[in-house]
């Protein structure tokens, strides 16, 4: 290489903001815990309406970094893009990840898709030494599932 201009390589940089005080972020303990602030929070003109993709980023002690959405799709599905997930949880300094997912239907069955995705994160997780702690499929009303509570993570 004879020579090139520096200028024209694009800096890249990874940053996290907190305005939280770390005694003050929630703490998860339980599935119940994790769906209970994913329900409270979660975008109620569209849990009925599209599926939406979310993931918890947690500390070493399972306090809430941060909440981040990554997509919302039809009334039946969602893409994802794996290469966010891993962005994300990298940006946070994340040790643990929640992945949450509604169900418009009110249906708490995972499908094998959701199954085969979860794989897929848990595998990509377990490269940048991130502990994958749950799935939980939000309903609109009162329900929820939690792949840990069935033995699926």
């Amino acid at each position: 290489m004879d020579s090139f201009n520096i200028t024209k390589v694009s800096e890249i940089s990874l940053s996290y903001k907190t305005k939280v005080a770390a005694k003050d972020r929630p703490k998860i303990t339980s599935s119940k815990d994790a769906y209970q602030l994913l329900h409270a929070t979660w975008d109620k003109e569209r849990i009925e309406l599209q599926e939406q993709f979310v993931i918890l980023l947690l500390n070493q002690s399972n306090r809430v970094l941060g909440k981040v959405h990554l997509s919302s799709g039809t009334t039946s599905g969602t893409t994802i893009d794996l290469k966010f997930i891993i962005v994300a949880a990298a940006k946070a300094n994340a040790q643990g990840l929640i992945l949450s997912h509604n169900h418009p239907s009110g249906n708490t069955n995972p499908s094998r898709a959701d199954r085969d995705l979860t794989d897929k994160i848990k595998a990509a997780c377990q490269i940048i030494s991130v502990t994958l702690l749950d799935h939980v499929i939000v309903t609109p009303h009162d329900g929820y599932s939690s792949f840990a509570d069935e033995g699926w993570i």
